[in-house]
């Protein structure tokens, strides 16, 4: 790896072996964001570099603010795994992966610190802007695996990302209302939510059947676009929320 950072903020090379090649042609359209979820900085990196754990980043992001890059942005890092969106299952090699520093639901979830927010919000923007990625492809491990990711989880400032120009938000509908689906309903109100969050990307059957995936990947929306209250229960305000991410998509992808 060459000693030369491929972002424009300041960022330490810490390399690591695990990636391989991109398929020719293939654009970097998606940026993910993860948390760690280990029970120190040392053990995520640590894992991030060891070859046999088969997995990796292109850039850590301590609670300090320092950055690590880990593998060079015109390799596939392996960061997502198993995952989809729009239909497209192989993300690793359409992405670039940043981990979060912090222990996640498995340990205490703390805040994440503001030193560690701020610079990750210049690194995202940095890696938008060089790669044109659209706001609507910025997104969690969750929203990409719901089945089985919770990460960077509902404490995540995605409003403070999305502010800052990196990332598709709408303040989300008030909590009034009582419109419920849940896990066990069947019919065609299911179905159309189903449609709705498939339309906006997510991997849901549409089958007009309320099962445990479809209210895994409603929980997964909540974590990321209405996190106060996420429970995989559709209220109206899920509802509006989606319906108003939506209607700022741009026609091409309606």
């Amino acid at each position: 790896m060459s000693a030369k950072t491929d972002t424009g903020v300041p960022a330490r090379i810490h390399p690591s072996p695990n990636h391989g090649e991109r398929p020719d042609g293939q654009a970097i359209d998606m940026l993910i964001l993860h948390y760690t979820g280990m029970e120190t900085p040392e053990a995520a990196l640590r894992r991030l570099c060891d070859p046999r754990a088969e997995v990796s980043a292109h850039y850590l992001v301590y609670e300090d603010g320092q950055i690590d890059q880990l593998v060079p942005e015109s390799r596939r890092a392996w960061h997502a795994g198993k995952s989809a969106w729009k239909g497209a299952e192989d993300v690793n090699s359409r992405s670039i992966g940043i981990e979060i520093v912090n222990p996640g639901h498995q340990g205490d979830y703390p805040d994440f610190p503001e030193a560690q927010i701020a610079c990750a919000i210049d690194l995202a923007k940095d890696i938008v802007s060089r790669h044109a990625i659209p706001p609507w492809n910025v997104l969690a491990h969750s929203d990409i695996a719901p089945d089985r990711k919770l990460d960077p989880g509902e404490k995540f400032p995605w409003d403070r990302f999305a502010a800052a120009g990196v990332g598709h938000f709408v303040t989300p509908s008030g909590m009034a209302g009582n419109l419920f689906m849940q896990e066990g309903d069947e019919g065609q109100p299911v179905e159309a939510i189903q449609s709705m969050l498939a339309l906006y990307g997510y991997p849901v059957p549409i089958n007009g059947i309320f099962d445990a995936s479809t209210r895994m990947v409603v929980a997964a929306f909540q974590r990321h676009f209405r996190p106060s209250k996420v429970d995989g229960i559709v209220d109206q305000s899920t509802v509006q929320t989606l319906y108003g991410l939506l209607e700022r998509l741009p026609s091409l992808d309606r």
